[in-house]
């Protein structure tokens, strides 16, 4: 291959629609807008608006809130898991963790932490770290003989601990010599 033969595949660039140019191009004139008519001038926003009539998104009440703080989650089922595995994009034999998921293109971004989900079914042996699993993924991994570890997120708290202190474990002595 030359440089001079180097082309991008064909449609990958589009030009630009220039419009106003002549009756020839098909966007001439009125450029693809109609005769007259609000649509047809410039700085028209009419999305939602009603004639006057309260708008829709205004008449109804608001409800609930955004929670700045929330975690947000990866979600990796173990079919997506055993997929990778079976393709060798994971060696099973080797430790599995957000950032070796992200390398094998499993996972795009890891955000705050990958949480396992139970949809599928595992049959690797497979040792595998991750910010959150549900109960029945926790279950399948140890039943293929795997181990699974719960550890923190980005954050850097631990999993499901959302005030980022530390919870004692029942019957442990807290700092001040007292059972928790």
């Amino acid at each position: 291959m030359k440089l001079n033969e180097l082309a991008d595949n064909q449609g990958a660039r589009q030009a630009r629609k220039r419009v106003g140019r002549g009756i020839g191009s098909g966007t001439g004139k009125t450029a693809g807008r109609g005769h007259k008519g609000q649509k047809s001038r410039s700085g028209v926003a009419l999305k939602g608006f009603e004639g006057g009539q309260m708008p829709l998104h205004r008449r109804l009440p608001k409800r609930g809130f955004n929670n700045i703080f929330a975690k947000r989650f990866v979600a990796l089922n173990l079919d997506r898991l055993q997929d990778a595995i079976d393709a060798k994009k994971l060696d099973p034999k080797k430790p599995i963790d957000a950032g070796v998921l992200k390398a094998a293109g499993v996972i795009k971004n890891p955000r705050d932490g990958v949480r396992l989900l139970a949809r599928g079914e595992l049959t690797s042996k497979i040792s595998i770290t991750v910010a959150g699993a549900s109960k029945k993924a926790a279950e399948a991994v140890e039943k293929a003989g795997g181990s699974l570890t719960v550890a923190a997120g980005r954050s850097g708290a631990p999993a499901g601990d959302t005030t980022g202190a530390k919870t004692a474990e029942k019957g442990a002595a807290t700092p001040d010599g007292t059972e928790a």
